[in-house]
């Protein structure tokens, strides 16, 4: 043990991962107080639930994890900056045919910026959470980076390419070096009541992963009209009920039956409210912009590196030119499937990101 007793928030869910990384801050000397965030609120009545993005369970496991290493615990209430910041950015993106990916902006606006916020009213300038993914101090420049999990089937640094280098530099994520069969022994080993908890792989605010009829429930009924589904020549295929229920890339949904062939999402017009279909050879795409690139290791001009542009897709080469106004340009060595508008690009050299932003 370290006796260093530098003070750090740890953001705990309730789930293993973030019980194990308050243990592991502890275990290291730090001066740990435990924090959920209170962000959405599953019940019928909410003034008499208190909900949470996970559940009260998640937040009774944390408080009962915290209990158990004997670390200070609090829940802060964030429900209204969930709101504006993701969930209404969630239904936005839909509205304008664009696929969100709301764990980057929730990382970002309120697991850091909120909560670095919150710990210095506490008199903790460091915050520490169980993401899988490391933080590295480039010798040549100064500046930080975010390094993939040596876990790969758990990295999660994809939602981590757009956070500033002033909140990077308050971050621990003491779990960037540990598998995650590690994680359940060192949780076993405290004696955690976490340490077999199942994960949910849905977003937090949507369990029954019915984006349709999330979005449905909270924009007009503009949205959601009929229109019609065309080829790339234009020629009408059939109907939808909602343009918004579609991404690129998507077959389910489509129910076009006695084609030769299955056929995918290839463009979405919300001006329209026609969604083009194609056989899978029309997903492929060599290039795309990004925007509100966000560069981690500014580079002076165009450079190689492997890109990301899905979370479950593997990083493939291409050559990513910077341009003005935090933009940039991709072009992949060989083209890519359902390159998606909405979705990120994280640009990475050596396992560390260079930079990402938002395809568009």
């Amino acid at each position: 043990m370290v006796e260093n007793k530098e003070k750090i928030v740890v953001a705990m869910s309730g789930g293993v991962d973030s019980s194990v990384a308050a243990a592991l801050m502890q275990e290291r000397g730090y001066d740990v107080v435990g924090i959920s965030l209170q962000l959405w609120n599953y019940s019928s009545n909410s003034d008499e639930r208190f909900g949470t993005c996970c559940s009260l369970d998640d937040m009774a496991d944390a408080r009962r994890v915290a209990d158990k290493i004997g670390i200070p615990f609090y829940i802060l209430n964030l429900e209204k900056e969930f709101q504006k910041e993701v969930v209404d950015y969630f239904v936005s993106e839909y509205l304008q045919a664009r696929t969100p990916i709301p764990c980057t902006l929730c990382n970002q606006k309120l697991k850091f910026d909120e909560l670095i916020q919150k710990a210095e009213a506490f008199g903790y300038r460091r915050v520490a959470t169980g993401h899988y993914a490391s933080i590295l101090k480039d010798e040549a420049s100064g500046r930080f980076t975010v390094k993939r999990g040596r876990d790969r089937s758990r990295d999660q640094s994809y939602f981590l390419f757009n956070l500033s280098q002033d909140q990077l530099s308050r971050l621990e994520f003491p779990l960037g070096d540990v598998e995650k069969k590690e994680v359940r022994r060192l949780a076993h080993e405290l004696g955690l009541t976490v340490a077999e908890k199942p994960e949910s792989r849905e977003i937090c605010f949507i369990p029954d992963n019915d984006y349709s009829k999330f979005i449905a429930k909270r924009v007009n009924d503009d949205a959601f009209q009929e229109g019609d589904i065309v080829d790339a020549s234009g020629n009408v295929l059939g109907r939808h009920q909602g343009y918004p229920s579609f991404t690129v890339g998507q077959r389910k949904g489509l129910n076009l039956g006695g084609l030769k062939e299955p056929l995918f999402v290839t463009r979405i017009d919300p001006e329209k409210k026609q969604i083009t279909a194609g056989p899978r050879a029309e997903l492929l795409r060599q290039h795309f912009h990004t925007g509100k690139t966000n560069w981690y290791l500014p580079q002076p001009g165009p450079f190689q590196a492997e890109v990301q542009i899905r979370y479950r897709h593997h990083a493939v080469p291409a050559l990513v030119t910077p341009l003005a106004d935090a933009r940039a340009w991709v072009e992949f060595d060989e083209p890519e499937m359902a390159i998606a508008p909405g979705q990120s690009a994280v640009f990475y050299r050596n396992d560390c990101i260079i930079g990402g932003g938002w395809i568009e």
